[in-house]
């Protein structure tokens, strides 16, 4: 399966974006879809995710409550709507395809499938 995430930009503290991942392939609603994001000198952190047939969801503990991951398996795509966005947000924000179990979500090692990241640049 081949990732496309889109909908970046740069914003202002307390703005909202909505990031889509659009994915390739018969097989898109197999896949739990994570949306994971890096700062340069740091290790990419998780920030949500979503199984493939939709229901249960994760988040990070700074996504909780700001950002809300859902999908469309007819349209092959999962958005990713982000509220009250902080500086600290501030990253590229990148999709991935895989198939771990809920418990394991955050766990990047067990997605396969990376697409090439938006950034998301958000000042005070």
């Amino acid at each position: 399966v081949q990732l496309q995430a889109s909908g970046g930009g740069s914003v202002q503290a307390g703005d909202s974006l909505r990031l889509a991942c659009k994915a390739s392939g018969p097989t898109f609603s197999r896949y739990v879809i994570g949306w994971f994001r890096q700062t340069p000198g740091k290790e990419r952190e998780f920030v949500a995710a979503i199984r493939g047939t939709g229901g249960a969801t994760q988040y990070s503990d700074s996504a909780k409550g700001r950002f809300t991951v859902s999908r469309d398996n007819a349209k092959n795509m999962v958005a990713l709507q982000m509220n009250r966005l902080k500086p600290e947000d501030t990253a590229v924000y990148s999709c991935a395809a895989g198939t771990p179990i809920l418990s394991a979500f955050s766990l990047e090692h067990l997605y396969n499938y990376w697409g090439q990241g938006t950034q998301v640049t958000v000042s005070s």
